[in-house]
């Protein structure tokens, strides 16, 4: 899906100014893609543009947007359907929440699902409108390994993720006639602000668990090439993937029991 520096293609990306979706607009623009970026610092991102227009000579739109909004949600759209057309989305926006489900808020429940599973659907529903119509390009949503299993217990992070790829796998099968590619990107433990922005203490965890940001970008692109539905970095994410999806349901609520309680342990 890289394309050579004498071909003007756009990418999307959301949640753009760190972490994944950083490395993700470092390494388009090194291949010569032209940019749209969207977070919700506006500061932040006109830096980023401004960076990365000067390394390598893009051109990059700083869209200010919070995707948890409706409001915000329009805004990317209009972009997705007005201006140059976009040859890939990167839906990479996302949060986690570091409280279980029964001592959450409706708000809280309400604003994870809007970012990581509603603006997920209106802006894949709206860049496969118009490349469905031009019979190329590609989406590549960001999920997760935790989307396998319930892994994290009491979290709906995994729940919300778990749709993220299963609406992918299924909407890419109806976009493939059209030329068009459907990812989703499930990587495991990255090094990026995810966890620190959730308040999640990441401390204890052993070094050998975590992907740099950079490798997942890289890998998630090859499996792009290779017209994959689903993209897991990592042998060692692939072994836990394939554990989760076949290991009885009742060894993973005895792991999953463990898990709570070593974090338990961990924060006392």
């Amino acid at each position: 899906m890289t394309p050579d520096r004498t071909t003007e293609r756009w990418a999307l990306i959301t949640g753009a100014t760190a972490g994944i979706g950083s490395a993700f607009a470092t390494r388009l623009a090194s291949d010569g893609w032209h940019l749209v970026l969207v977070a919700r610092d506006a500061t932040r991102l006109a830096a980023q543009a401004a960076e990365l227009t000067g390394k390598h000579g893009v051109e990059t739109e700083a869209v200010t947007a919070d995707l948890s909004t409706d409001d915000g949600c329009a805004v990317v759209e209009r972009r997705l359907t007005d201006g140059p057309p976009v040859d890939l989305l990167v839906n990479n926006a996302g949060i986690s929440l570091n409280k279980p489900f029964l001592r959450s808020s409706v708000q809280d429940e309400t604003r994870l699902l809007r970012l990581n599973v509603h603006a997920v659907l209106r802006l894949t529903l709206a860049a496969l409108a118009e490349m469905t119509e031009r019979r190329t390009g590609a989406v590549i949503n960001v999920s997760s390994v935790a989307g396998f299993g319930a892994v994290m217990p009491g979290s709906t992070y995994s729940a919300s993720k778990a749709w993220v790829t299963n609406f992918s796998e299924s909407v890419g099968q109806s976009a493939r006639p059209f030329g068009v590619r459907v990812m989703a990107l499930c990587p495991g433990y990255t090094r990026t602000e995810f966890h620190d922005r959730a308040g999640i203490d990441i401390s204890k965890s052993p070094g050998w668990i975590w992907l740099e940001a950079t490798d997942v970008v890289d890998e998630a692109l090859r499996d792009l090439r290779k017209g994959k539905s689903v993209s897991v970095p990592s042998w060692r994410y692939k072994l836990a993937v394939a554990g989760l999806r076949y290991a009885p349901r009742r060894l993973l609520g005895v792991a999953s029991r463990d898990t709570r309680r070593r974090a338990r342990r961990g924060h006392r």
